[in-house]
């Protein structure tokens, strides 16, 4: 028969075992949501290469709509300051032709030709890569004297429309014809290599999230000319 020590003793143990079990259901879930919060936000963060290269369409898309705001207020014979146009210029320069572009030339079309994939498309992709630029250097040595109506002002018209014609059936058909098949083509650790290289080279080459540098400009250029309210695009 156990003493009344031994009994106390016996209870004191199966309280404490008791009380490490609910601990332990308590710290282990929570330790284990923390870590599932953190996967999730890890998967958030992820692009993939379709992805990356589809949302810089996004911040051409707009440059192209402040383009647009250029040629109505001309054509309404509206003042304005031409630096406007200058800018967009300038962002397509630098983030779309010499980092979006190069990144499809150097990363997306020698795969595709490698593949024997939609190579007479990527040979006109290519081609209106090198025409986009010499538009885009017009629109740049014209558009600072567009303020007043003469010949810089039409030649600044002429490679704007040019420029708009051309890249808005281009960025579309890299959405729907191109960037979809690319992963098909390549491995998966390609793939992923890829998206990883997109991200080392944005950050060469903007110093930080190029992308969102880049917004920011275009969101100021919007506003500068007036459309940045997107309201104001709602049918009445």
């Amino acid at each position: 028969m156990a003493t009344p020590v031994e009994i106390e003793k016996r209870h004191f143990l199966k309280t404490t075992a008791s009380i490490a079990v609910i601990a332990g259901g308590l710290i282990l879930p929570s330790s284990f949501a923390t870590a599932r919060e953190k996967e999730k936000n890890s998967e958030k963060e992820a692009v993939t290469p379709p992805e990356d290269l589809m949302r810089e369409h996004g911040v051409l898309d707009r440059l192209l709509l402040v383009y647009e705001a250029g040629l109505r207020k001309f054509e309404a014979n509206e003042d304005f300051d031409p630096a406007v146009l200058t800018g967009a210029a300038q962002i397509v320069r630098d983030f779309i032709e010499n980092y979006h572009e190069e990144s499809e030339e150097q990363a997306l079309f020698p795969r595709f030709k490698k593949a024997g994939k939609q190579v007479a498309l990527v040979e006109t992709l290519l081609a209106q890569h090198k025409a986009g630029r010499k538009v885009t250097e017009t629109i740049l040595q014209t558009a600072p004297g567009s303020r007043k109506d003469g010949d810089d002002r039409r030649k600044l018209v002429l490679a704007i429309k040019s420029f708009i014609t051309m890249y808005r059936p281009h960025a579309a058909r890299e959405d729907t014809e191109l960037f979809p098949l690319l992963k098909g083509i390549v491995s998966p650790h390609e793939y992923d290599a890829m998206a990883e290289d997109f991200e080392r080279k944005e950050h060469q080459k903007f110093g930080g999230d190029g992308f969102g540098m880049m917004v920011h400009r275009v969101a100021a250029l919007e506003q500068s000319i007036g459309i940045n309210d997107l309201a104001q695009f709602t049918p009445s």
